[in-house]
Parts: C-alpha cells; structure tokens; sequence
C-alpha cells in the first residue's frame, strides 16, 4: 500500500513542480526583457551624449547619422579642461558641495538625534513638519529668499547675491530637512536598549552620540551624505536667481551661460561640460550604492 500510494502522488507532484518551474522560468525572462527596455531607455541620453562629444561643430551639424562617429576627436574635452571659466564653474562647484555637505550633516545628525531619542513635547510634529519643509518646491522658495537677501542689504548694507557663498545658505533648506528625516528613521530603527545602557554607565546624551549611533548609523549617514552631495552640485535654479558674474557661477549655470550664445548652441562643448559635471556624483553612487540603498530602506521606515 505505501509503494501505491507513492505512485500515484509522484506523477502529481512533478507535474506541480514542473508547472511552477516553468512560471518561474516565464517570469525571470519577462523580468529579463523589461530590464533590458530600462536599460536602454535612461542609457540612450548618457551615450549620445559621449558620441557628440567626440564629434566636431562641423559634424554635428552635417546631415550623418547622429548615432555614429567618423572623425572622433578629444578637442571639445581639451578645450573645456585647459579653459580658465570652465575650471572656475568646476572648483565653485566642489567648494559649495563640500561645504554645504558638512553644514548639513552636523544640522542633520544632531536635530534627527534629538527628535527620534530626546523625547519632548511636540517631537513627533516637529519631525512631520521637518520633512514637509523638504516637499514645499524650490520655485515658490526662491522669492521669499530674494526678497530677504535684498532687505539684509538695505538695512547692513552686506551685499549676499551675486557670491557663490551665498549658495551656502541657500542649499540646506533643501537638503537638511530630508537628510534629517532619512537620519530620524534610521536612528528610531536601532534598539533602545544601547542608549539606556550608555545612560547607566553614565555617558552624557552627546557620547551616545558619538560613541554608539553614528558609527550604528554609518550606512544612514552616508546615504543622506550622497544626498545632500547630488542636491547640492546638480542645483540649478538657485545659482541661476542669486549669481549672475561668471567668477562666481557653479558648474550647471556655467555650462549654459557660457556655452550658448545667443541662439547658437556648441553642442560638442554643452555634452562634454554635462558629462564631466556628471562624473564626481556618478563614482560616489558606483562606490557606495550599497549604503545608498541601505540607509534608505532604513531611513524609510521608523521602528
């Protein structure tokens, strides 16, 4: 009787077996050719972008096929690399983010610490209205900024537009409410139990600090790090309303001020700026993708 019964079970569990096999086999190959679909889809700018940057004015503007070089060159990467203005939107650019990545970490870090684990009156509000800051847009935001920046100026007589320090002040009211909500679930995601036990063996709110949730939060910080970095060197409507010299603009305002003239476009020099421009951000994500993601995934939900 057990060698029936198993006789007649075996044939049916292979035919389940096989029929879900075979669903996953369908699945992964349709998973397969949407991801294909994707890929080509955002990688046709980037590429043509690299394929009329290797062309000369002349071919770009004759009637070839668009997608293929014949006489590649590196002139327009020569001509931008060894151009004083190109340099200068260049070095703005690194010293606005740079600087504008550390005064939002330290605003980030300390204000998401004190919301997710100083427990006081109004805390949990405090932190909603932090990041609904982040979800009023840019464009509504810069006026009320102009019109402060010129009030400043009436009554100190400090002139605050046209410097890309300027830029310093502008930038963090993009980038620290979201970095603060990111740091907010991901320092509510680690376990009370390791500040109570750094309370009783008597280390102050600011050794907690530093001694257990930042290096527990690193992928956190960094992810909000590479945040606040992409923020702060794509901007383009801030330095485009508060900069106007060209010593003072950042690279993306620099790029389209400089290289289009009137109504004639250097395509070859437009796509070479935007791809160099496009190479610091792009190694940060290529090196640390993972904590990108992971400070994310942690920072979107608060335990």
């Amino acid at each position: 009787m057990a060698n029936t019964a198993v006789s007649v079970g075996g044939p049916t569990r292979q035919i389940r077996y096989g029929s879900v096999s075979r669903d996953r086999k369908r699945a992964l190959i349709w998973s397969y050719v949407f991801l294909v679909i994707f890929a080509i889809f955002f990688l046709m700018p980037p590429v043509y972008m690299l394929i009329t940057s290797l062309k000369t004015s002349a071919e770009i503007s004759a009637i070839t096929n668009p997608w293929w070089v014949y006489n590649p060159t590196l002139e327009n990467y020569v001509s931008l690399l060894t151009s004083p203005e190109y340099l200068t939107f260049f070095w703005n650019s690194a010293m606005v983010s740079i600087i504008v990545v550390t005064i939002t970490m330290v605003i980030s870090v300390l204000a998401a610490f004190a919301l997710a684990r100083m427990r006081f009156w109004g805390s949990a509000t405090l932190a909603t209205g932090v990041f609904l800051t982040y979800l009023i847009p840019e464009t509504l935001l810069f006026i009320p900024l102009f019109k402060i920046f010129a009030f400043v100026n009436e009554l100190t007589g400090i002139e605050l537009i046209n410097n890309w320090w300027v830029l310093l002040f502008l930038y963090p009211t993009l980038t620290v409410p979201f970095c603060t909500w990111i740091m907010i679930g991901y320092f509510a995601s680690i376990p009370k139990e390791l500040d109570e036990a750094a309370l009783i063996d008597g280390a102050g709110w600011m050794q907690t600090l530093t001694k257990i949730f930042i290096p527990v939060a690193l992928p956190g910080i960094i992810a909000a790090t590479i945040f606040a970095f992409t923020v702060s060197w794509a901007q383009f409507l801030y330095p485009l309303a508060f900069t106007t010299s060209t010593d003072q603009l950042v690279l993306p305002v620099g790029i389209i001020t400089t290289l289009i003239k009137g109504d004639v476009f250097n395509w070859g020099q437009i796509m070479t700026g935007a791809l160099l421009g496009a190479a610091p951000p792009l190694i940060i994500y290529a090196f640390l993708m993972d904590y990108y993601i992971a400070g994310l995934t942690a920072g979107a939900t608060k335990g």
